[in-house]
């Protein structure tokens, strides 16, 4: 079998580089054909000249920069932009700075460097490697974006241009976060922050936690931040009232209810009178023959003080029904 002739599309290496060449001399024809369009463009308006078309002489008709170039595009049948873009590239390139072999288009990206010297020195080499400028590498060299992206930070500019609309960057930011290996590369302070945006809608955020919080291991490590669980407290405490407040309000038993309520904490109050008296019962006893060191009788004392107030506040909210701690009360319970 013969061996195979390596191709390039559906022509042979060989024919490849005919159409080049023979395309190269087209593209310079057109480079020519683009200056003479800018070289006559300037002619008829140099750039120099105001915009409000103030240098006609007496006597002729006064036309804008605008007017002038749009009658010109229309007599030779391209758009005013075409004849613009000459006339400016033509305007930052003159005769002797135009060089062979490179296209109009890399001209005109590179006629956006400021510096004269630079941008005359600039065209007359490549970049590194290359024997010829791309409009690619001309953007690059000109900090605009490429067509053809090949470094990452490149291809990111070329995503971020890409997904301006919001639909589409929502879209695409949803794609990319379902690939995991993509999703394990972004930083955690990152993930924190992503989490923080799409979070911001309190239903998603509801969703999210409980999700997050059926998970062991981030549930007992949510707990340990003392600010989360006095927050998960302070919820179930609140919906507790508010379920409470809901079934009185609504609920024709209601009435009953609380009838029961109370006998429940009656019997709640009279077991935990029981299980003291029940306690020290049984510890009592133990302490016969025995002597208590100095600190152990300041210890005890003081619990045996804590618990005389407690009795003195049960006995007060079972006359009155008032439940109210007083300040001395309340410091001795909180041990201050």
């Amino acid at each position: 079998m013969p061996e195979e002739i390596d191709k390039v599309g559906n022509v042979s290496q060989q024919r490849y580089e005919q159409i080049v060449a023979e395309l190269r001399e087209v593209v310079e024809q057109q480079t020519q054909g683009q200056f003479t369009i800018g070289d006559r463009a300037l002619e008829i308006e140099p750039m120099r000249r105001p915009e409000d078309g103030s240098q006609a002489l007496p006597g002729q008709d006064l036309f804008t920069v605008r007017q002038a170039l749009t009658r010109l595009a229309e007599d030779i049948g391209l758009k005013r932009s075409t004849v613009e873009n000459a006339r400016w590239t033509a305007s930052r390139w003159p005769r002797e700075h135009r060089q062979a072999g490179v296209s109009f288009t890399v001209h005109r990206v590179l006629g956006s460097i400021p510096d004269e010297e630079e941008r005359f020195a600039e065209i007359k080499t490549p970049p590194e490697g290359k024997s010829r400028w791309t409009v690619d590498d001309a953007n690059r060299r000109v900090g605009r974006q490429v067509e053809s992206p090949a470094s990452p930070q490149e291809k990111i500019t070329a995503i971020h241009s890409l997904a301006r609309d919001e639909d589409v960057a929502a879209a695409v930011t949803t794609d990319f976060l379902k690939r995991p290996t993509v999703a394990a590369k972004v930083p955690a302070h990152d993930k924190v922050r992503v989490v923080e945006e799409f979070t911001r809608d309190e239903h998603v955020a509801t969703q999210v936690t409980t999700g997050l919080l059926r998970r062991p291991e981030v549930a007992f490590k949510a707990m340990s931040d003392d600010t989360a669980r006095h927050q998960v407290n302070h919820a179930q405490v609140e919906r507790g009232r508010q379920a409470r407040e809901h079934f009185e309000d609504t609920s024709p038993v209601a009435p009953a209810v609380r009838h029961i309520d109370r006998t429940v904490e009656f019997l709640d109050l009279v077991t935990a009178c029981h299980a003291f008296v029940a306690a020290a019962g049984r510890t009592v006893p133990g302490l016969r023959d025995r002597t208590l060191g100095e600190d152990e009788r300041t210890i005890v004392h003081e619990n045996v003080a804590k618990v005389r107030a407690t009795l003195d506040w049960i006995e007060t909210a079972v006359d009155t029904g008032k439940v109210d701690m007083d300040g001395e009360l309340t410091r001795m319970l909180r041990g201050e």
